[in-house]
């Protein structure tokens, strides 16, 4: 009988706890889409091991669309387009890993790591990854592309120690993020694959290798009407429209 009511008490609490935090998370994630997120946990690893943690959130409106343009020709060029997967690119990074299990290549797309950087850990175990698959989920539904961007912008590493966009841009250019012109930011977006590995300045001929793709691919895509409309700040927009 003791061990029958200490089961149901334990069970009782657990669902309690269960529900407590899963409140807790969507209230979390609701918040989010308005308020700037905290210190991640990529952020607070950085300034523990000793790579510094440096830092400005600034609003979608504050950003150049050279910056915007520069991460989706880099990361995910259809990023408009998909729900938060981009299950081709998944399925190639997954057959390449059994190739090559030594050299492991990620599919994610922008929302996802904003899911990761925002509400996880770096890592790629099958807890940390449901997780992930979870958490863009909710913010594809509840935030919506604008504000994906937004918070990707400004909470991605940029460097060793360096995020968001901002700071990336006073550190390497002086100046702020709505002045970085198309190759500033092209080449911003080069490191992004390891931002601590690859530097952007003194840039390599690798990383000038790679801003000119990017930049290539930016001349690609910037005509793309549903591009535009997440790239181009809503005064702009709203100017034009008026005219």
């Amino acid at each position: 009988m003791k061990d029958s009511g200490f089961l149901q008490k334990f069970w009782w609490w657990t669902k309690r706890i269960f529900l407590t935090l899963f409140i807790a998370q969507f209230v979390y994630i609701i918040l989010l889409k308005w308020v700037d997120p905290p210190v991640t946990l990529t952020q607070f690893w950085s300034w523990v091991t000793g790579h510094g943690l440096r830092r400005d959130y600034v609003d979608r409106d504050e950003i150049s669309p050279n910056a915007k343009l520069a991460v989706i020709a880099s990361e995910d060029q259809l990023f408009v387009d998909h729900n938060g997967f981009d299950w081709k690119s998944i399925q190639k990074a997954m057959k390449y890993n059994e190739k090559k299990p030594g050299r492991i290549r990620g599919g994610s797309t922008i929302s996802q790591q904003v899911a990761k950087n925002v509400f996880l850990w770096q890592g790629r175990g099958y807890v940390r990854k449901g997780l992930e698959a979870y958490f863009t989920f909710m913010i594809e539904k509840i935030w919506g592309k604008k504000r994906i961007m937004e918070v990707y912008l400004n909470v991605i590493e940029m460097g060793d120690g360096v995020f968001g966009i901002e700071k990336a841009a006073n550190v390497y250019f002086n100046k702020s993020a709505a002045q970085l012109s198309q190759a500033e930011a092209a080449l911003i977006a080069a490191c992004l694959p390891s931002p601590k590995r690859y530097k952007v300045k003194p840039a390599s001929s690798f990383m000038i290798g790679r801003q000119k793709k990017i930049m290539q691919q930016m001349n690609f895509l910037r005509a793309d009407p549903d591009i535009q409309a997440i790239i181009f700040p809503d005064n702009i927009k709203a100017v034009k429209a008026k005219k």
